[in-house]
């Protein structure tokens, strides 16, 4: 089980070796927490003794939190185990969110918060419709956490939408777009590296830094051995083994040794997602490649195999989607003529296999 970290949790060795946990709030007593950190017991128990005195406190600004405030929301929410089950990625979007709802509207008392105010919150954030969702999305967060320990009774966010402009998200990466960066990007430099990883494993920037020699496993499968990169995805927690393409095991062959992971900056440090996607479209623009992203590559993969005539289910085995909507969602630009003719073509057979000759004279 991986580590976690807590507000308020203080370890200790009994004397038989044990670690026992506990919650050490100032002003309450210690209580003790079952079980394994993470474990479902744990986090229950956790949830309990945060919640069993809902008074705001923490130990980041504590002495300018007032009870029952927006920020005392905010401290209560992100100590709570719904807060802790979160992926790391999403944790740290959201704090980053709750930074800007405190220092904006802090002070402001939860429980007044009407429609009309959250109606005029999300419309000041109108010129940037993603930005607007997830301040939305936060500031239901925090709403239903305040009707969860009894300071509201409703929740004002409800019925309030964000409408977001019709778009397709990433642009699919076609086969011109790749033969191209191949062209000026040949097996052996971290570019062509970079791009095989990616259209490749069909993962995401996330996941794809993380990629190194000790991911790469050999497996039997019906009776034959194969190579495959393991992965742990970090959005979904979902493990995956991924068949090693041909184009990918030569790019992998001709990459450095003395790293622990593939990708490296210029540093010579792992890439985070965020500097990866800007160094990834810099190499993109100085070869006249714009509007292209990191993400587009998924989508590309995904496309490829839904050329080749894959299901839905064997695209999603590969990419680890666990929605079949989104996977057809990113197989959308999939050759739509070559698959028309492909049915043109099994329909005038089977016309021709099972028409009557009509009779002569």
């Amino acid at each position: 089980m991986s580590k976690i970290r807590l507000a308020y949790i203080k370890a200790y060795r009994d004397r038989h070796g044990k670690v026992r946990q506990y919650v050490r709030r100032r002003g309450h007593k210690l209580v003790p927490l079952p079980g394994q950190p993470g474990s479902n017991e744990f986090m229950a128990a956790y949830a309990n003794a945060l919640e069993a005195a809902p008074k705001a406190t923490t130990e980041i600004g504590a002495s300018r939190t007032r009870g029952g405030s927006v920020s005392a929301m905010i401290v209560g929410y992100m100590a709570s185990a719904d807060f802790a089950y979160l992926a790391p990625a999403t944790q740290q979007q959201y704090r980053r969110i709750f930074e800007r709802l405190r220092r904006e509207h802090g002070d402001r008392s939860i429980a007044m918060l009407e429609r009309k105010h959250v109606a005029m919150m999300v419309d000041a954030k109108a010129k940037t419709p993603v930005g607007a969702r997830d301040f939305l999305r936060c500031l239901r967060l925090l709403c239903q956490y305040a009707i969860k320990i009894g300071v509201r009774e409703d929740d004002p966010t409800f019925g309030t939408r964000v409408k977001m402009p019709r778009s397709d998200g990433h642009r699919t990466w076609g086969e011109e777009d790749i033969a191209r960066f191949e062209a000026a990007y040949p097996v052996g430099t971290k570019p062509r590296l970079a791009l095989a990883l990616l259209l490749g494993t069909g993962q995401r920037r996330s996941d794809v830094v993380k990629i190194g020699r000790r991911n790469i496993r050999r497996v039997v499968v019906e009776g034959r051995e194969r190579d495959v990169v393991r992965v742990s995805q970090q959005k979904t927690g979902k493990p995956l083994d991924i068949p090693i393409l041909s184009f990918l095991a030569e790019a992998i062959k001709a990459a450095p040794v003395d790293h622990l992971m593939f990708l490296i900056d210029e540093t010579g440090k792992p890439f985070t997602p965020g500097n990866f996607t800007k160094w990834f479209t810099a190499q993109c623009r100085r070869i006249g490649l714009t509007g292209l992203s990191p993400h587009g590559l998924r989508k590309a993969a995904a496309r490829r195999f839904a050329e080749a005539g894959c299901s839905a289910n064997q695209i999603a085995s590969y990419t680890g989607h666990a929605s079949l909507r989104e996977v057809a969602r990113y197989t959308a630009a999939a050759d739509q003529l070559r698959m028309a003719v492909g049915a043109m073509e099994r329909l005038e057979a089977h016309i021709t296999a099972t028409s009557i000759v009509s009779p002569s004279g």
